[in-house]
């Protein structure tokens, strides 16, 4: 007989598992302006998370998302920051983590992706796969994570909908199984068939539009005897265009696309709002739940363990009120109360989580419980840095989060002297976000760091953040670089007499050598083979 203690526990994993599976946690990920932000406010209207859209048509005239916070953000109408949406569709708790839009920030995208469970691949159907998307997609890929494909704004002219599969098929190797085909040419998006077994139509969606789109779009839905007399020609395109995919073995297999090589297709308008319930349900019915993670010793935790959680982000300002300190968390085991003090992995300090809450642009809802999958922001956690560990019980943690290859440098400095000190605070607080990579050595000492980005525009956030929160006018020097390595202490002294070659430490240890341009490395490469000189992630070759 089991003792009740036993039962509990028991009892206690139970609920644990049972509260994971409804769970599910996904970002999306697109080249800037294929309409991420206006897909994020239509899942949320379709999940009455918000009584009305804030896109409306063109990036100059149209409202701010209720997503996009900075001032930046607004003034340009992208996105820069990553935030979450938490809510409930159906039986299913919805983890959506919003991710920068802009190229510039796609670094802020590989730290959101190491805390999903699936991604969606938003692709414009005028331009098809963009350089972004693909950068992203094989960060995707290389992290494991199984990828649902919309192909969005199919209410304007675009490319016929077996081209843009192909194009998927011959620049990532990833095989498209569209589970919706549109009816209507690209700029006559009429509706949605539905594709059953072996491509055979299911029933037709008909959606009708809203004023400016800011409503959810009404549905009809017609068997496909119907569609055929409603809809003439375009249904029976259709129709004969799933058949075609069908004889090419493009039909859905759940198991090939947890593995990453199948890809699930929705046409989409995210403008309007067609298309988008569809994304909801595929979402539920398909994406995987949140799963064991592997610790830094490759040891499976899994989501019925003692609480622990990994932190992929670290934001300030987001509170104009309050000079915070935002961490967001993912939770990969246990169940999460407000309140219970964690350990602190890198420290080994205890940290309380009094102040706990779901954040979704500037709109914040506090968090007593939560769960495998969820996502979490932690005030006013000054200690806490992106890769991050927190856990109860015995101590867990989980691998460091990589940084992007840089591929532009600037040297920064205060302009009066006078403003040194928050100067290095606002430095040491910005690094410790991840808002930049910062780069020092002996030579230019601690008054003149240099700043590695990814994009010329985190320079921007970085200047415009030292002025607003900490009141430090800042000189900007471009640097002659243009790509970076890892390499060892050894390498670094035969590099650092190299011309065009200027050797740094980063914040988390890691010495980088940079190179004015790709021939002085390959030179250098090809005339000292043995120095060591490590491609970053997403690198140039």
């Amino acid at each position: 007989m089991s003792s009740p203690t036993a039962s509990a526990t028991s009892a206690t994993a139970g609920r644990l598992a049972d509260e994971a599976a409804r769970r599910r946690t996904f970002a999306v990920i697109s080249h800037p302006d294929a309409g991420k932000s206006t897909l994020t406010e239509a899942l949320a209207l379709h999940a009455k998370k918000i009584s009305e859209a804030g896109a409306i048509h063109g990036k100059a005239g149209r409202k701010s998302t209720v997503s996009d916070w900075m001032e930046m953000e607004k003034a340009r109408g992208i996105s820069v920051s990553s935030t979450a949406l938490q809510f409930e569709y159906g039986d299913c708790v919805i983890n959506l983590v919003d991710t920068p839009g802009h190229s510039d920030f796609s670094e802020d995208t590989y730290r959101v992706l190491t805390a999903v469970d699936a991604a969606v691949m938003l692709i414009d159907a005028a331009k098809g796969l963009e350089p972004q998307t693909l950068k992203l997609f094989q960060v995707a890929r290389d992290r494991g994570i199984p990828v649902v494909t919309v192909i969005n704004k199919w209410d304007r002219p675009g490319q016929a909908p077996l081209e843009l599969l192909d194009e998927i098929v011959d620049r990532i190797g990833l095989t498209p199984t569209p589970l919706f085909l549109p009816v209507g040419i690209a700029g006559d998006f009429r509706g949605l068939l539905r594709r059953g077994a072996e491509g055979a139509p299911v029933e037709y969606i008909h959606f009708t539009r809203t004023a400016g789109g800011a409503t959810i779009a009404p549905e009809e839905h017609y068997t496909p005897e119907q569609a055929a007399e409603r809809e003439g020609d375009a249904w029976t395109t259709a129709a004969e265009e799933s058949e075609l995919l069908s004889a090419a073995g493009q039909d859905h297999d759940q198991e090939l696309f947890l593995a990453g090589h199948t890809s699930p297709v929705i046409y989409a308008s995210a403008m309007l709002n067609f298309g988008v319930r569809q994304l909801l349900d595929t979402l539920v019915e398909l994406a995987p739940p949140p799963r064991a993670r592997k610790d830094v010793k490759g040891e499976p935790r899994e989501t019925t363990a003692p609480f622990s959680a990994v932190i992929f982000k670290v934001q300030a300002g987001m509170d104009t009120a309050h000079r915070d300190r935002l961490a967001f968390m993912r939770i990969v085991s246990g169940e999460f109360e407000r309140g219970m003090v964690v350990t602190h992995a890198q420290t080994g300090r205890p940290f309380a989580t009094k102040y706990a809450l779901t954040v979704f642009g500037r709109e914040r809802t506090t968090v007593d419980t939560a769960y495998p999958g969820d996502v979490v922001g932690l005030v006013n956690a000054t200690a806490l840095a992106p890769g991050h560990t927190l856990y109860v019980d015995k101590k867990v943690e989980f691998p460091p989060i990589p940084s992007f290859a840089p591929e532009h440098f600037a040297s920064l400095r205060a302009k009066t002297a006078d403003k040194y000190k928050q100067f290095r605070k606002a430095m040491d607080q910005l690094d410790s976000e991840g808002v930049v990579q910062v780069l020092r050595n002996d030579a230019r000492g601690d008054q003149s760091p240099v700043l590695a980005a990814v994009g010329p525009m985190q320079f921007e956030v970085v200047t415009a953040r030292m002025q607003s929160e900490f009141n430090v006018e800042t000189q900007l020097d471009h640097l002659p670089y243009q790509l970076a390595r890892r390499t060892d202490a050894e390498s670094a002294e035969e590099l650092s007499r190299q011309r065009g070659v200027e050797v740094f430490t980063r914040t988390d240890g890691a010495i980088l050598a940079l190179f004015s341009d790709k021939w002085r490395l390959q030179y250098i490469s090809k005339e000292m083979p043995k120095l060591t000189l490590e491609v970053l992630v997403a690198g140039a070759e």
